[in-house]
């Protein structure tokens, strides 16, 4: 067993080396996942686009991403037929983000999706003589505006519009329009209110 100091100094190097290696591997990794992203989208990825680990991509691939996003590692997207997801410059995708398009999802500029949020168009549908794994699809687009801030986990349904501005708390399921400037939260989600009586949204 090596003293401390001979063991301290015998580390040093290699502590160097590492460093040096976690930076080449970061980088590495960076672009190996923006060329995977890339070759598996049916739309050009902006190179401005900062992504930060693998993103899973199924269906048809058609994203189209604007300028300067960031996306965190562990996305899911999925489009199918016509369907669409359109995400707005300087967009914010964190970690487990999941989006999926039958008819289409547009994500304005600047906004913010939390953690683990699932942004879904669609609905299973229930029809007689067939298995719900069978079963055809009810969807609607949705529409989140610029400048929103949606919190870790929360389910955005078929058909919602987020007005721009608005914020959306942690967990809560949005099942009906969101107006701008708005701060929701619940299950289902609903304007918060103050002391005051009055909800935190702009009423105009």
């Amino acid at each position: 067993m090596p003293s401390k100091p001979l063991k301290s100094a015998l580390a040093a190097p290699l502590v160097l080396f590492h460093r040096r290696m976690a930076f080449v591997t970061k980088a590495w990794r960076r672009m190996s996942a923006f060329a995977a992203l890339r070759a598996r989208l049916s739309v050009p990825l902006p190179s401005s686009t900062v992504i930060l680990g693998r993103a899973n991509v199924y269906g048809t691939g058609c994203v189209r991403c604007g300028e300067g996003l960031l996306i965190y590692p562990g996305q899911y997207m999925e489009t199918h037929g016509a369907g669409e997801i359109v995400i707005g410059d300087g967009v914010v995708l964190s970690s487990g983000v999941h989006l999926v398009a039958y008819t289409g999802i547009y994500i304005g500029k600047g906004s913010m999706i939390g953690e683990y949020t699932s942004i879904r168009d669609a609905n299973h549908t229930r029809e007689a003589g067939q298995t719900l794994r069978d079963s055809s699809h009810s969807a609607k687009p949705i529409v989140i505006g610029n400048e929103v801030w949606i919190g870790r986990g929360v389910a955005v349904l078929s058909g919602v519009t987020i007005g721009d501005g608005a914020t959306v708390g942690a967990n809560a399921v949005v099942t009906r329009d969101v107006p701008p400037g708005a701060v929701v939260a619940g299950v289902p989600a609903v304007p918060i209110v103050r002391k005051t009586g009055r909800p935190t949204e702009n009423q105009e």
